[in-house]
Order: structure tokens, then sequence, then C-alpha cells
């Protein structure tokens, strides 16, 4: 028997394990996939940050810079005083000076509050009871006094005692207190000017301070390596004023004087140089202490000598004379007759005096000016076309502002050219100084245009500003002097204003030695509803000297006088004070008075 050898059928032979024939078995290709996937996510995750990378650098570039020095920076402006004022001789009017401002917080006290309000209550001005109370309320931030000077702030600094903190900060100070409060003003709590030149001049008393940017370190602390130079640096300017602080005190002197002797409501006293407008006293009465502003009426934070009009009454006939004179409608001999009274159209005008004296009969203008004739200067105006007047008046300025450098300047009231024209009565009122008003100040202005030949000044206070070593680095622009009148007719109507003084209503201001001329004014009041009150006056004297060499104006008027009062003895009397004392102050010599003038004559009161 034979047997035949085959080969096994190796396809059907599993092998052990069941596993895969070796023949068929692929190459392991999911670690290959990871791998892929990997790279891919890593390539993504790459190309995003670049994207992102660009999003921040380039297109969000600035923006985020930006912030970033919001983080890292600080803007820092520095508070800087406001400069100083000062008068025409340096005296300081006003200045910034240190305060501090003391808190306290019990918390951090060493020591007993009962020790701690001892030692402090004689240094602050309280009792210790009144400090054992406030520690007792809280444990931190007990404001325990403001504006503390410099010098008790170094007393509690040298005490080193824990618990207590001092806040510097800046205080305006008045040294004169009330003195010139008027023109000076205030600054309020915030250091913001409220009134007079603190208001009108704060852009030049406000020093320019730049706000500088400062980098921070990580615990925000500022490095001061980068503060910039002198930065802190300040110029040393003041603004100097034309006031004269001692003509300043003795006009008030004078002026509260007779307000008191005559219990009036309110006074100003006006010194105005006529060569240039400058100022060297404004005195307004009542006033108040503007180192204590809060304790005082808003209503004297005003100047009313130009915020308040009124009617000038008689102070006015000089310059209506002026007028006449300069348009030719009277000359220096023209006479006059006064009646007494007259009638135009239904408004009977009568003279202050008509009832004791009557008429007068014919009259010289300087007379008129002299017995302060009504009716006189009535018959003067009508010597001209009413329209011819009217325009004089508006070249004085009637009506107009004065364009002064003090705030809140009120202009003159005046009639349309068409009411003034077609009306008799109102050249006739203009005559004698009613049926108008205008500003205490206007009037100064207007009798400078006497004084200084024929222009018309722009009133002013502020000189320039000046260094510590007495150089101008500034100085206002003020609008050129405008003619007016002639030298001729200026000088004819001082020399009737001279004879008023000396022979009329005004000698109540002689100055013996010394030619002065004036005018006096009692003048009704006029009623805000209309017309005038019935027991209430105005009286008014201005002065101009001395006559040879005329320069200065001294204007006093006073509101609400009680009794039997007039312009001659309660304001001609203040003009004479301050005549003297601005005599002594600028040693201005004796005139040199003509024969005839050596003899004085009292005439009738106005």
């Amino acid at each position: 028997m034979s047997y035949e050898l085959k080969e096994p059928d190796r396809s059907k032979v599993k092998p052990p394990h069941g596993g895969t024939p070796s023949h068929n078995s692929k190459p392991a290709k999911l670690p290959q996939l990871r791998l892929l996937l990997v790279w891919a996510l890593m390539m993504a995750g790459s190309i995003g940050l670049l994207l992102n990378l660009y999003r921040l650098q380039v297109d969000q570039g600035r923006l985020l810079e930006g912030k970033a020095r919001q983080q890292q920076m600080v803007s820092l402006r520095p508070f800087v005083p406001r400069r100083p004022i000062v008068d025409r001789n340096g005296n300081v009017l006003a200045v910034d000076r240190p305060v501090y401002t003391l808190y306290a917080h019990p918390k951090f006290f060493k020591i007993s509050k009962q020790k701690m309000a001892t030692i402090l209550a004689p240094l602050i001005g309280k009792t210790a009871s009144d400090l054992e109370k406030l520690f007792d309320k809280k444990n931190s931030g007990i404001r325990l006094g403001r504006a503390l000077t410099e010098d008790v702030a170094d007393r509690i600094a040298a005490m080193q005692v824990d618990g207590l903190e001092l806040i510097r900060q800046y205080s305006r100070l008045y040294p004169q207190q009330d003195l010139a409060a008027d023109v000076v003003g205030y600054v309020d709590v915030d250091h913001r000017g409220q009134a007079g030149l603190e208001y009108s001049q704060e852009n030049l008393l406000e020093r320019a301070v730049r706000t500088i940017r400062l980098s921070r370190a990580g615990n925000g602390a500022l490095m001061p390596d980068h503060v910039p130079e002198g930065f802190l640096h300040f110029d040393d300017l003041q603004l100097q004023l034309t006031l004269d602080s001692r003509l300043q005190r003795a006009a008030r002197f004078a002026l509260k004087q007779k307000i008191e002797q005559f219990n009036a409501e309110r006074g100003t006293v006006i010194v105005m140089d006529a060569r240039d407008g400058s100022l060297l006293a404004l005195v307004s009465e009542p006033t108040y202490n503007p180192n204590q502003y809060y304790n005082f009426d808003v209503g004297l934070f005003k100047n009313w000598a130009l915020t308040d009009l009124y009617e000038p009454g008689s102070t006015f006939k000089p310059l209506n004379v002026a007028i006449a004179l300069e348009t030719g409608a009277i000359q220096p001999d023209s006479l006059f007759n006064d009646t007494g009274r007259i009638q135009i159209g239904k408004w009977p005008i009568a003279n202050h005096d008509f009832e004791s004296i009557g008429a007068r009969g014919m009259l010289s203008v300087t007379q008129i000016l002299e017995h302060s004739s009504n009716i006189g200067m009535v018959r003067i105006i009508r010597q001209m076309k009413p329209d011819l007047y009217y325009s004089w008046l508006e070249r004085l300025g009637l009506g107009q502002d004065v364009e002064i450098d003090l705030p809140f300047e009120a202009p003159g009231q005046f009639k349309s050219q068409r009411q003034f024209t077609t009306s008799a009565i109102e050249p006739a009122t203009t005559a004698f100084g009613q049926g108008f008003s205008l500003t205490p100040m206007q009037l100064v202005q207007m009798h400078g245009v006497l004084a200084n030949g024929g222009k018309l000044v722009t009133p002013h206070v502020v000189q320039g500003l000046f260094d510590s070593k007495g150089q101008m680095h500034w100085q206002p622009r003020l609008s050129a002097a405008r003619p007016i009148f002639s030298p001729t007719t200026t000088q004819s109507v001082l020399s009737m204003m001279e004879s008023v003084v000396r022979e009329g209503s005004g000698s109540n201001a002689q100055v013996p030695g010394y030619r002065i001329a004036g005018k006096t004014g009692t003048a009704q009041k006029a009623s805000p509803t209309g017309g005038y009150y019935s027991n209430a006056k105005i009286t008014s004297f201005v002065g101009i000297f001395p006559v040879e060499s005329p320069r200065y104006v001294v204007l006093a008027v006073v509101d609400e006088p009680k009794g039997d009062v007039f312009g001659s003895t309660v304001a001609a009397p203040i003009v004479k004070s301050v005549i003297e004392a601005l005599i002594a102050i600028e040693r201005i010599p004796p005139s040199q008075l003509p024969e005839s003038m050596n003899s004085t004559q009292s005439l009738p009161m106005n």
C-alpha cells in the first residue's frame, strides 16, 4: 500500500492565539494619524497666535498702547497761587498764603483723648471739652480746624504725636480788609473770583500752569526722575493798581463820617487823574470784608458807583454850559433872565429856592452856576436846536458804557432821539440834570473832559503786571482819548466853576491857598415806578483842582441823607477832606491866588 505526502493548506491554518497570518498584516497607521492631528492642531494654534498677535500689535496697537499709558502715567496740574494785587506804591491788597486743615484720627492716638484735647485746644482756639466730644464721634477723619496759619501748623507738627494730619492749601488773604473791597473783590472757596478785579481780571491773576504727565511705579508711586526740571517754578509778577491806599483810607473815613452824621443810606467817593483816567481812589460805603465775605449781604459785593444809575442834577450843569459854549449858542458873558419859574407845555419848572428868593432877574452864565439856577440853564439850552443838543450829549457819552476794567458796569439811560427832539420838556429837564440817568463813574469821566482840556479818557484801576524789581511786563491797552471840547471852552467853564466854590454854593469845599473848581448837586431821587420820591434826595459835589493846572477830579455822592440837606452841606465837605489828603500825599504846592480871590461870599446852598 502506498501513501502520497501533500503540502498542508497554509491558508487554512490559523496561527496560534488567533493572530493574523503574517503575509496579510498592514502597517500601524494610527500613530501616524495622531501625529498628523497634533501637527495640524499646532499649526492652527500657531496661525491663531500669529493672527491674534497681528490684531494686538497692528490693528489694536495704538488703542492698547494708550490704555497702558493711562495705567502707567498720571496727569498732574499743580496748584499755583494767584498773583498778588498791590496798590500804586506796592502795598499788598490781595495775596495767596499757605494755610492748613487739621484732621484727627483717634484710632491712631498713642496718648489719651483727654491729653490730646488738652494740648491741642490752645493751638486751634477750641476748648478741651469740645475736642473730647469730637474725638468720641468717630475713629477717623475728624476735621478740627481749617485755614490754620503756617505758625500754628508748625507748632502742631513739632508735637510729633500720632493721629494728627495737616493738609496744606492756599487761601486768599486781603491784608487791608475792607479798605479796597469795592475794587479788589474776593474769591470763593474754589479760589475763583466773584467780584471786583478778582472777577474781571482773572486771566491776569491766574498764573499759566501746564499739565504734565508723570510715570508711576508698580505700587502707584510717582517716579520723580521723570519730573520736568523747573515745572513748579512760577513768575513773580503782581497786578499793580492805580489806587493809592493812603488816599483810599482818607476818602473812606470822610465818607463814613458824613453817612453817620446824616444817617444816609450809602455813598461813594471817586478820585480820578484826568490826564489818563487812572483812579486814585474808589470808595463805596457800606462795604464788606473780603476775608469773611460769607458774613455779608450779597448786595454789598457790587460796586454801586458802577452798577447803579441816578440822576446827577446840578452837577451836570457845567457840562451843559460847555456844550452851549462849544456850539456857539452862548458866550461866556451872555446874560439870561431868571424869572424863578417858567412853564414848558403842561410842566412847571422852578428854581429850588423859588419860594424864598423868587426871581433873580438878569444873570450871567457864571452867576447861573453860582446860584444853580434851573431857569437860567433852561434858557441856555433853549438857545440850541434839540437835535443839535442831543448829538452833543451822545458825543459826550450819555447812555453809553464807560468801558472801565471793573465788572458789572451799567450803561446810562437816555431817551431816544425821537422822544428827545419831539418833546420840549426833555431838553428842559436835561438842562438841569434830570430826565436821564448815569453812574457816578460816568459823571467823573465827563468832568474829566473839563479838567484835561477837552478829551474823554477811560477810567481804569489796572496799571499793569510788574515783577518784584518794578519792571513792567504788561499794561492794558486803553481807548485813545477822544476830543470833545476845545481848551478855550473848558478853561471858561473851569473859571465859572471856580467862582461857584469861591463865591457860590460850593464854598464848603474851599481849601485855603488852593484854587478849586466845583459844582454842587441836590437832586430828587427817581422812583423805579416813575416820578420822584417826595422825601428822598441824592446830594453830590464834584471838584476839579488845581484850577491853574487842572488834573484831579473828585466826586462825592451821598444817597438819601436825612434832614435839611444839600450837596453843599453833605458832599462838599467830603470833597474838601479828600482834596486836603491828596495835597499832603502828592505834595501839591499852594496856588498863586489873584488878589480878587482873597474874599469869600456865601450864597444860598444847593
